[in-house]
Parts: structure tokens; sequence; C-alpha cells
């Protein structure tokens, strides 16, 4: 385009030229011709449309019309023609006013055009990925992209941010999303691919879909919440009816793929493990193939709308011949094992499992012949008789599980109502010592109770039930409460016989043996038939209920026994004194009187609680054999359980003090002192070794003869037995002192304990051995040492070195350890060091007097000497 351009010369000045008339009209001419010009440009350009449907297209316009209008616009800018308007306007102002509008509508349009293509092309590149990108899931990557330009150029552009410019701009990407979707799902492709791979792109295309409308419904929020004034509130039916309607025909070519994918996975390998014909697994596929035979061959694009009924007809027909193909399947498939409901009994929920495929059958048939067409087509047709097929196999599967069902009950019910109640795991004739072992169960059988569920879905399902199997199921309840009790029963038996012990069953054999005579009945004569077993139930109940008050009184009593003989066994005989003052203890034969003062107390209280037995054990002599002697043979075994038990006490009472005597032995911490003392025969201890050993084998002998005071009963009895006089002279009282001073484990510990004491006593006498190194001091004859050295006469270094050394030992003493702490015993060794640094300076004493009595003897020789000369 090309604006005319006058031929005169106009290098004068505007103001001059605006003067000249010839001038003026030929530029008149001129305008004339620009203003016809631009009009009919603009005039073209407004009617101008996309060339396709997509947005690229869109984009294409708006850079042509920029560029059509991008010509005149710099032509306008021209200087030539500037100075051409200038004149005019000087020369006739009212001529140019419809030349500027002219110019104001073509600088409007193509700042409008320019706007639009410059905001539109950033979203080009989008655009190009949506028609031609590789792969659907590229459209799924790239409409968020695309979707968030779109919302910088509605912020953003001062042109494209009205409804009547975004909202087709919208469709026409609709439009592209839906060819793309087309050119992918390609039906007469799609159905010769493998279906895993024709699953994936039905479901990328349908992503895809359901990603555009996403990604909008995002973008819409997103533009809200920028701040910008103008939102998005389109006309979503314009924008997505056909998209959403494309993702409702994926949705139906997915399920079509997968319905066929599970019938070759599911049914197809489940036969061929049954049968070794080949032939029924090829007609199996043939059958399944047919089923999607019609969607390879539509004359119609089933994504568009106009088209939706036929589409609607080719998935009803699809779905009733998948459903009687299905249920065909199913019901071949689980024939021998069917699946229930839950609580539904074997045969009746077979027969209903059939009768509910045969529903979803004639539910899926009647809504198929509700469509005439349908119904009237071959297909149709082949479908109608697969279906009467499959529904007479169901009835004949019915038929016989029926009549197989009804005969096996009329043969087997009366069978099983001859079962006695109960049952027991071993013989009622074992010995009383073995009555836990024997186990009475319920003898129910389960059959009674399915055959009563039975008769009760049978009659639900319209069949006959024969006459006894309705009577059981109108007894239901009563049968029901029967198991209820007699399983309530059997618990509290076996409950009360597990709780008593061997001593206890042997107690009250007599009443086990009359419950025995009553459980025997349930177990030998009374059955399911018989109009008794109520009565039966109560007579055990309330027999079981007397043993079971019976067993709680005596085990009442037998936990008031078990107190006090915990009592005795956990009493400490070896109660040792507090030392003196801290660090003063108590010589050893005060040590063990104080044990032995104590034991005598401890023994009155345990003879005290020895003695309430007796009574306890008579008061459960009272409750069973109505009787208080003390000396019922009913109870004979229950007295001898409880000596034995006591013997056992006793013998662990002593067993444990030793034991605990023992350990205070061997811990390291003192609980009596003796002296290391010097005597005549030399450095020995007070007491001394044998002494200790000899008082501690009578404290253990006192600890075991603890048992003396506990008089042993008579045979059968729990009386005490009275003194045997067994000659003249001698009363014997018989006591568990003879039993149970002959327990290996007291034995062990009484020697133990002497093996310590004597090892403990060895080790401090060897203590005392240092000591040995001032013999001399005691051992020496002082006399005759002194009038040796009075003889000799020796020098006085002699003398000096001789009281140093009687000097050095009694120094030397003073720093020795006084007291040792070795086990249980402190040994206290003053009393040597006292005596050895008196013996050292009575030496010292007894050289100073010699060496006094030698100097003077010498000073008066000397003295008489001088004197005489």
């Amino acid at each position: 385009l090309k604006l005319e351009m006058p031929t005169m010369n106009l290098d004068r000045e505007v103001a001059v030229l605006a003067t000249v008339p010839v001038v003026v009209q030929s530029l008149k001419r001129c305008a004339v011709t620009w203003q016809k010009l631009i009009s009919r440009v603009l005039e073209e350009q407004q009617k101008k449309v996309p060339q396709g449907n997509g947005p690229l297209a869109e984009i294409d316009l708006w850079r042509e019309k920029n560029a059509t209008f991008s010509a005149l616009a710099e032509q306008m800018k021209l200087p030539e023609v500037q100075k051409i308007l200038e004149i005019l306007q000087k020369a006739e102002p009212k001529f140019t006013g419809d030349l500027q509008m002219v110019l104001s509508d073509l600088k409007k349009h193509h700042m409008e055009a320019q706007d639009s293509a410059k905001f539109l092309s950033t979203l080009e590149r989008h655009l190009k990925n949506l028609s031609t990108g590789s792969g659907v899931d590229v459209m799924s990557h790239t409409i968020p992209s695309l979707l968030n330009g779109l919302r910088l150029v509605w912020i953003m552009s001062r042109c494209y941010n009205k409804d009547e410019r975004m909202v087709p701009f919208l469709e026409r990407i609709s439009w592209e999303i839906s060819a793309r979707v087309r050119r992918v799902v390609d039906l007469q492709t799609l159905f010769q691919q493998d279906i895993a791979a024709a699953k994936k792109k039905i479901t990328e295309a349908k992503n895809t879909l359901e990603q555009w409308k996403k990604s909008y419904f995002t973008t819409c929020i997103r533009v809200e919440e920028s701040g910008c004034k103008r939102y998005w509130k389109f006309d979503v039916k314009r924008l997505f009816e056909k998209t959403d309607y494309m993702v409702s025909i994926c949705q139906d070519l997915y399920d079509i793929f997968q319905v066929t994918e599970e019938l070759h996975n599911i049914f197809i390998p489940e036969l061929i493990t049954v049968t070794e014909n080949p032939k029924a697994i090829d007609e199996l596929r043939r059958e399944v193939n047919i089923i999607i035979s019609p969607m390879e061959d539509l004359t119609f694009d089933p994504f568009s709308m106009e088209t939706a009924r036929d589409w609607a007809f080719v998935m009803e027909e699809f779905r009733e011949d998948v459903t009687v193909e299905t249920v065909k399947q199913i019901f071949a498939q689980n024939l021998k094992d069917p699946p229930r409901y839950k609580n539904h009994p074997p045969v009746a929920g077979a027969i209903s499992w059939s009768r509910s495929l045969s529903q979803r059958l004639q539910h899926t048939i009647t809504r198929f012949q509700e469509e005439e067409e349908l119904l009237a087509s071959e297909r149709g047709k082949e479908v109608k008789q697969k279906y009467l097929q499959v529904v007479k196999k169901m009835e004949e599967y019915e038929q016989q599980k029926y009549h197989q069902w009804r005969e096996r009950t009329e043969q087997m019910l009366p069978l099983l109502l001859k079962d006695t109640l109960l049952t027991v795991t071993s013989a009622i004739e074992e010995p009383v010592t073995t009555k836990k072992s024997v186990c009475f169960t319920l003898n129910f059988p389960p059959e009674i109770l399915e055959i009563i569920t039975e008769a009760k879905y049978m009659e639900q399902l319209g069949l006959p039930v024969p006459e006894m199997a309705r009577y059981m199921a109108l007894q239901e309840d009563k049968y029901l409460r029967y198991t209820s009790k007699l399983k309530a029963m059997l618990d509290r038996y076996h409950k009360l016989m597990e709780i008593m012990n061997e001593a206890e069953t042997k107690l009250l054999d007599q009443y086990v043996q009359e419950l025995w005579r009553i459980l025997k009945s349930g177990h030998k004569r009374v059955t399911w038939k018989a109009v008794g077993i109520g009565e039966f139930i109560l007579q055990c109940t309330q027999t079981i209920g007397k043993l079971e008050l019976l067993v709680h009184q005596i085990h009442n009593i037998s936990e008031d026994i078990s107190s006090k003989l915990e009592s005795i066994e956990s009493t400490n005989l070896f109660k040792f004194p507090r030392s003196k003052n801290g660090d003063e203890h108590p010589g050893a034969k005060e040590f063990f009187d104080y044990v032995k003062c104590e034991q005598a107390k401890e023994v009155e209280q345990l003879v005290r609680k020895y003695s309430a037995i007796p009574q306890l054990l008579i008061e459960v002599e009272r409750r069973v054999a109505s009787t208080n002697s003390g000396k019922s043979p009913k109870l004979a075994s229950y007295y001898a359980y409880w000596e034995n038990r006591i013997f056992q006490v006793l013998t662990q009472l002593i067993v444990k003090n030793l034991q605990t005597f023992n350990a205070a032995i061997v811990a390291n911490v003192p609980l009596l002192q003796i002296e290391a003392v010097l005597s005549v025969t030399g450095i020995t201890l007070q007491p001394d070794a044998s002494e200790i050993e000899k008082m501690t084998l009578q404290s253990i002998q006192d600890c075991v003869e603890v048992t003396k005071h506990f008089v042993r009963w008579m045979h059968g009895t729990c009386i005490e037995c009275p003194p045997q006089r067994v000659k003249a002279d001698e009363v014997v009282t018989f006591s568990f002192y003879s039993d149970v001073s002959q327990s290996p484990l007291i034995i062990e510990q009484a020697v133990l304990i002497a093996q310590n004491v004597h090892k403990l006593l060895a080790s401090l006498s060897k203590c005392l051995n240092q000591w040995s190194r001032y013999d001399l001091l005691w051992k020496s004859d002082k006399d005759t040492v002194l009038e040796r050295l009075a003889a000799e006469k020796p020098a006085c270094v002699i003398f000096d070195e001789q009281l140093q050394f009687y000097m050095k030992i009694a120094q030397e003493v003073t720093q020795q350890p006084l007291i040792i702490d070795e086990q249980f015993i402190r040994l206290q060794l003053a009393p040597l060091a006292s005596a050895v640094q008196e013996n050292a300076k009575s030496w010292v004493m007894s050289l100073g007097k010699l060496l006094n009595e030698l100097v003077r003897e010498d000073l008066f020789s000397l003295r008489d000497e001088i004197q005489v000369g």
C-alpha cells in the first residue's frame, strides 16, 4: 500500500503555500485519496477472519493486520505527508476534520494489532507444541504453561484483555486440543494395537482433556489472586462442553479395553488349567473378540456430540454382550466352589449365587429388550440366544443342588439326633489321681446347625423343606440355648477341676464321683432328641455349684495355712547384735549368745503359728466329713499332704537361714571381734581358733535343733504325737528334727560354713606370723644374757647398740596397724602390741641398770687407784 503524493514543488514555507489556491486544491485532492485508501484498508482488515480453527491462525491474522497498519502508519509519518497536513490545516481547518478522524481510527487499530501480535507471539511456542508436539503427554505439560502465558497477556495487554477477545481464543485452544486427541485416539488403528498400548493412549488423551479444564480453573483463581480487577468469568459451556464429552468417550473406550483385558486374563487362563480341549479355548477367544468387533467398524465419529445417540447405542450393546459373557464365565469358573454371602450355608448359598447371576442377566436383558433396535439386530439375537443357554444351565444347577441336599438331609438328620450330649477324651474308669486328664466336650454335631440354616434359607428361596428339617429349624433357639448352657457348664467343670490340686482331688473324691455319675448320663444316655436335656443341664449345674462352693471354702482355709507356712519359712533365725559405739563389736561368746537368745524368741512365735494349723484342718474336716476330730479317715491323705508341706517349709527355713549365715560370714562386714595376745606359749588368738570353731558349730546345731519344737502328727491325723517313754527314765518326743537334720542341703550348708570359718581363722593366724620376729623379747632368758654381759664387761658401744635395738622395737610396734578386718571378724592387735612394747622397754631398763652398775664399779676402781697414787 502506497500513498499518492502531489507532483508540485512544496519547498516554500507552510504559511506561504497555504495562501496559494492552486496548491491547496491539489493537496485537497491528494488528501481525499489518502482518506479513501485508509478507510478501505480499515474496512477490509475488519472483515478479515483467521484462516483456520486453531489458535495459530489467530496469531497469523494479527500479524497480517499489524503489517498492513504499520505500512500506512509509517507513510503518514513521512515529512512530506506531515507538511501537506500542516498546509491543509492552516488553509482549510474544517476540511481536515474527516481526514483526522480516519487517521485516528488507523492509529487505534494499529495499536491494537501491534499489541495483540506482540503478546500473542509469546504463546506461539506453546501453541505449536499443542498442535504438532510429539506425544499427548507433551500437551499435558504444555497446557499449564500456555494458560499461565494467557494470564500474563490478560493482565499486561492493553487490547487483548476483554471477554470478546479472550473467549474466542480459548475456544480455538479447546478446538486444537480436541483435534489432537482425535488424531491420537483413532479407532481405525486403536483396536489393532496391543491392549496395554491402547489403554495408555486413551489414558493420556483423557488426562490431557481433564488437564485443560483443571488448568483453566487454576488460572481463574490466579487471575483473581493477582489483584487484577478483570476476572475470568467466561462461559464454561462454550469452552468445555465438547471436551467434557470427549472425556466421557475416552472413559468408555478405556472401559472397553479394560473389560476385554479382564476377559482374556481372567477366564482364558482359568479354562486352560481345567481343560485339555484347545477348541474350547479358541472358541472363548473368538467370543471375546466378537464383543469388541463393532467398535472397529464405526461409520461415525464417536467424539462428535451430534452422534452421541449412535455412540450410546453401541455402548449399550457392548455392555449387554459383556454382561452375558462375563456371567457365563463366572458361572463356569465357580461352579464347583461358588462364592457365598456371609452366613449363607453351602447349598442354599450356591443356589442364591446362581440366582443372583440369573437376576443380573435378567435385568440386563430387560433393558436390552426396551431398545427394539438392539433386539432386532443380528448381534442382539446372538446375545439373546446366549442368555437363554446360560439361564438354562443355571436352572439345572439349582435343581441338582437342591435334590442332593434334600436326599442327604432326610438320611442324616435322624442319625445325628441319636448322638449323646457329651464325649470324653479318656476312660471314666481311670484312677482318681488322673481325673484332671479326663475332659468332657460338647458333642453337638455341626451338621445339625448347617441343616437348620440350610432349611431356613431354602424356605426363603421358595423351595420345599423336609418336615423334620423344618421342625429342627423351628427349634433352633432351643438347641442354641442348650449348647450355650452346656458349654458354660463344661467350662465351669473344667475350670473347677483345673484349680484343684491332687490332694484336694483325693479329699473331695466322694463329691467328684457324684458329679461324674451325673455327667456319665450325658455321655451314655441323653441324646439330642431326648426331652430331659434341660433337666440334665440343671442337675449338672447345681452339682458343680455345690462343689465350687466347697472348693472355694477349702481354698480360703488353704490360703490361711499357706500364709502361716510362708511366715515360718521367711523367719530370720540369725539376728546379729549391733556394734557398740560404731566401731566396737561384741566378742565371740557375746555374739553367739545373742544369736541363740534371739533364736529362742523367734521359736516361740514359730511354734504358735505351727500349733494353729491343726485347727484350720479340723475346719476343713467339718466342711467335708461333718466331723471335727482331727483324725477323720476321709482326710488322712489331706493331713499327710500338709504334713509334707510343713516338712518342706522347715527344711527351707533351715537351709535359707544357714545360707544367710554363710553369706554374713564371707561378707567383708565385721560382726564380732577377737584379740591377739602374748601368752606363755607365744602369740595366740583370744578366744583361740578351736573355741571359735566350736561356737560356730554350736550355732549351726542350735539352728537345726529349732525343728525339735515342731512335733509330728500321729499317723492319719493332724493331732500332735504325745511324748513316748522309751526307757524308765527316757522320754522321746517325735519332731521334724530327725528328718530335717538329714537333709543333704542342710548338711552341705553346715560343712560349707565350717570350712569358711576354718579358712578365715587360718588366714588370721597367718597375719600374726609377722610378729614372730619379736620372739627374742620373751623367748631369751634375760638373766642369763645379763650375767654373760656382766662377766664379759663389753665396751659401752655394745651397750649402746643393744639399747638402740630394743628402743627401735618399742617405737616400731607403735606404728603397726592395730585392727585387721577380714570377713565377719575384726582382729584387735592392741593387746599384743602393748605386750611387745612392754617387753622391749623391760630389756632397755635391764640393760641400763647393768651398764650403770658396771660403770659405777669402774668409776670406784679408778677412784681407788687415784687415791693410792
